[in-house]
């Protein structure tokens, strides 16, 4: 991450209250795709993770980008608050990745729907805005 200062406690707690975030992804235009959805930042913040289906539009615009991944966002406001993370994202597949995001998910939010196709978009985090 470009910013390697250590998150503020701040910070740390208000992406762990349950918000609503965006996801920002690239078209193949180029032009940005935007949609709401629920994300989950690892306690080092390095890693968000955001679960979906892996027919959805969001999965299939990082899949285009090839294995180096597609460059996104996450953002989410409070009021006054708000924060937007950017990295590059992968779609990941596997079982323990899958389990592993919907673990996180459920500790936010709550326990996700069972989902057969679904795949995990997995942000490598390199930069922080607004909240530090």
């Amino acid at each position: 991450m470009s910013d390697t200062s250590r998150p503020s406690d701040e910070l740390t707690e208000f992406w762990r209250e349950r918000h609503i975030a965006t996801l920002t992804t690239p078209r193949a235009d180029g032009t940005p795709h935007v949609v709401p959805v629920g994300v989950t930042v690892d306690e080092e913040f390095a890693v968000a993770r955001v679960i979906c289906s892996g027919d959805s539009v969001k999965a299939r615009n990082v899949r285009r980008a090839g294995p180096e991944g597609a460059s996104v966002a996450v953002s989410q406001v409070d009021g006054r608050r708000w924060s937007t993370l950017e990295g590059r994202a992968v779609v990941r597949d596997d079982a323990d990745a899958v389990a592993e995001a919907e673990r996180r998910y459920a500790g936010r939010y709550r326990t996700p729907r069972v989902n057969p196709k679904r795949v995990v978009l997995e942000i490598t985090l390199t930069r922080r805005l607004g909240m530090r």
